[in-house]
């Protein structure tokens, strides 16, 4: 079986997914999973397309770089034993962040993953990760051909004062600017909307990628016209453990008054705010709307609010509001979110059909509603596949 290696490599998980090639690219993977507990206790745990699942531990050494190639290392060992006619004919990488210069995927070498190699201080949470992994796998498969798809390159096509911030010109000219991320589920679920809503997917549209990491888009014609996340992927919308945006003066008074250290605020902003920091009981928003604390209310009832409030701001980017589209792990299976943002928002012209809603369907606006709203599963993986075979004319 020839098939397309999707692999999205974070600091202590690796996750991989499988593409058929033949006789075309596979809509959904023939096997997905993850390699969790990297530099811990690492287990693999995989899923067959026929429901088949897997689990077993993964033994590593080192430092983490060593470990990240262990890990690929039994992977790739895994994939063999259970798949003995198996050739991997491409690996497609999420890559974080392409900087300015790049707007659609690449294929790698070695020289152009040194030219990302600078992008690192743009994206020190990610783009490590994610370039370790490619480098493990040219150690381990030499003849195999790499692609970096960019999480950055769909929001390229942004007007110039849509990435701009207020800062002193020979800042800016740094690279200092509102670069935007979650692009490949953007791109993934902007081809798919014709299908769902038809024409006014050519429209003014504000996708909602809502999950453990949230941010907002708006669309004209299909294209990024502004993103809730800007340099790094803190800003916009409150997170699971993330703060979203800041008044910047928050992290003065912490530094000058509580003595917080770069790490420690590193730390506040990524790991110990958004819904974990305000409920104090948990970042996952299924055990939120199931508990009966009040500060799980408070928490879910901010995090409604900021996307109601982003809405608003998107909607002047995009010129209007023909569509409000959600996605992601809880945009796709929290329908009181989904109603809640859009009882915040019927001014717009939102109004959804509560059936509809409940049961998860595509098309959850009333038929009173001027603005569609819909409900789009997204597939990053399916993406970066599908862009890999492109490029490599496979």
């Amino acid at each position: 079986m020839k098939a397309v290696l999707v692999l999205n490599a974070g600091s202590s998980s690796l996750k991989f997914a499988l593409f058929p090639l033949e006789p075309g690219l596979a809509a959904n993977p023939a096997l997905s999973g993850q390699i969790e507990g990297i530099g811990a206790t690492p287990e693999l745990s995989a899923k067959e397309a026929n429901g088949t699942r897997h689990h077993e531990p993964v033994v590593t050494h080192g430092e983490q770089g060593e470990q990240h190639r262990d890990a690929l290392t039994h992977l790739f060992r895994w994939l063999a034993a259970h798949n003995p006619d198996l050739e991997i004919v491409a690996a497609g990488h999420r890559v974080v962040h392409g900087g300015d210069r790049y707007s659609a995927p690449v294929k790698l070498s070695e020289g152009l993953l040194r030219e990302l190699d600078a992008f690192v201080p743009l994206a020190p949470l990610h783009q490590p990760h994610n370039l370790r992994a490619v480098r493990a796998v040219s150690a381990l498969m030499p003849d195999v051909p790499q692609v970096a798809c960019f999480d950055t390159a769909f929001h390229r096509t942004q007007p110039a004062v849509a990435q701009a911030f207020a800062l002193p010109r020979a800042i800016s000219a740094e690279g200092i600017k509102r670069y935007g991320f979650h692009g490949l589920s953007y791109d993934y679920v902007a081809r798919k909307l014709p299908e769902v809503i038809g024409d006014k997917a050519h429209g003014s549209v504000v996708i909602a990628h809502l999950g453990n990491g949230a941010s907002m888009c708006a669309l004209r014609d299909g294209k990024s016209m502004a993103s809730t996340m800007g340099f790094t992927a803190v800003e916009g919308l409150m997170m699971g453990t993330r703060t979203g945006s800041l008044d910047p003066g928050v992290m003065l008074y912490l530094m000058e008054q509580k003595g917080m250290s770069a790490k420690a605020l590193t730390n506040l902003l990524y790991k110990e705010s958004g819904l974990l920091g305000v409920s104090g009981i948990s970042q996952d928003m299924r055990t939120l709307l199931a508990s009966n604390a009040p500060e799980a209310t408070e928490a879910v009832e901010l995090f409604c609010y900021r996307i109601a409030r982003e809405l608003g701001s998107l909607a002047a980017a995009a010129g209007g509001l023909d569509a409000l589209v959600f996605t992601g792990g809880i945009g796709e299976h929290a329908a009181v979110v989904r109603e809640k943002v859009a009882a915040l928002s019927g001014w717009l012209g939102i109004t959804i059909d509560s059936s509809a809603n409940e049961a998860g369907a595509s098309r959850i606006d009333a038929a009173d509603s001027r603005v569609a709203v819909a409900v789009v599963p997204t597939n990053e993986e399916g993406m970066i596949a599908r862009y890999t075979v492109e490029l490599l004319g496979l």
